[in-house]
């Protein structure tokens, strides 16, 4: 894959990211289950930016262990259609798994590569992808193939992480893995897109119009003395952890306890994170 953007040239080698979120899938699809309710607070104000009704079709990118794909297929009901795709077919192992189990209209699950959709011009009304769009090297080509693919009038959704210091969970995190690993620029990605307009402005590039964003800044609350951190722990350096011992691993979880611990108030850690949605036409 090649790209004509700076932000293509900077992003990580492609082979890499395969590799990383190969190794990263057990995890994704280990943690969906417990991940479901918080992930559902993200899955609703993405959906309703893409503007996603009853009888909708949608494709929804780098869909991983299922999400916002499955929250989507409850939206549009038995008589749109929803497809989940994610260039790592190991990643929608969990996803295929939870498909079964839900009650009703569930997605359909396909591999694709963001920047050559195996789908036909027109063909769905939105395109959704959730913490995705960071990681595609040639990211003026996949946004070029996700408005091929919608309709006329169709409307695009994607939800980015706003800056590193606006994200508790990941700063603390990922500190604590730097202190104890090294750094190897991991997280960097992640933030891609952080700064305001920047998404918005590539997809004025790629052809789309009437673009937008829109800043998410909750703040979660957590019980003090809980590893509500584990799961951001293990999906997002699963790669680095899985060759760790014992030990390392213990004292690299007990130094993350003790950051969140030492931030925590009546009991409560307040965890603040920053998203953001970038809607184009």
């Amino acid at each position: 894959m090649t790209g004509n953007t700076d932000h293509d040239i900077a992003h990580p080698d492609a082979a890499r990211e395969r590799e990383r979120w190969a190794a990263s899938a057990d995890a994704w699809d280990r943690w969906a289950d417990p991940m479901a309710d918080l992930a559902d607070k993200l899955n609703r104000p993405l959906l309703d930016a893409a503007g996603l009704a009853e009888g909708h079709r949608l494709l929804d990118l780098a869909s991983g262990a299922g999400e916002p794909a499955l929250s989507a297929a409850r939206r549009v009901g038995p008589g749109g259609l929803v497809v989940g795709s994610d260039l790592v077919p190991g990643m929608m192992a969990g996803a295929v798994r939870r498909a079964r189990g839900v009650e009703g209209p569930a997605p359909a699950f396909t591999a694709a590569d963001m920047t050559a959709l195996p789908f036909a011009d027109a063909a769905f009304d939105g395109v959704t992808c959730r913490f995705g769009i960071m990681f595609v090297p040639a990211v003026e080509a996949a946004l070029r193939e996700v408005r091929r693919v919608l309709r006329p009038g169709g409307r695009a959704a994607f939800m980015v992480w706003g800056p590193r210091a606006g994200n508790g969970l990941f700063a603390e995190i990922g500190d604590a893995v730097a202190e104890h690993l090294g750094e190897d620029g991991s997280l960097d990605p992640l933030f891609r897109f952080a700064e305001p307009g920047l998404l918005a402005g590539v997809m004025r590039r790629a052809g789309f119009a009437e673009t937008s964003e829109t800043d998410l800044t909750p703040v979660r609350k957590a019980p003090a003395g809980q590893p509500f951190w584990r799961a951001a722990l293990d999906m997002s350096f699963g790669h680095r952890l899985a060759d760790l011992t014992a030990g390392r691993r213990e004292r690299l979880e007990a130094d993350i306890a003790r950051r969140f611990a030492a931030q925590a108030v009546d009991g409560i850690v307040p965890v603040p994170s920053h998203a953001r949605i970038a809607v184009g036409r």
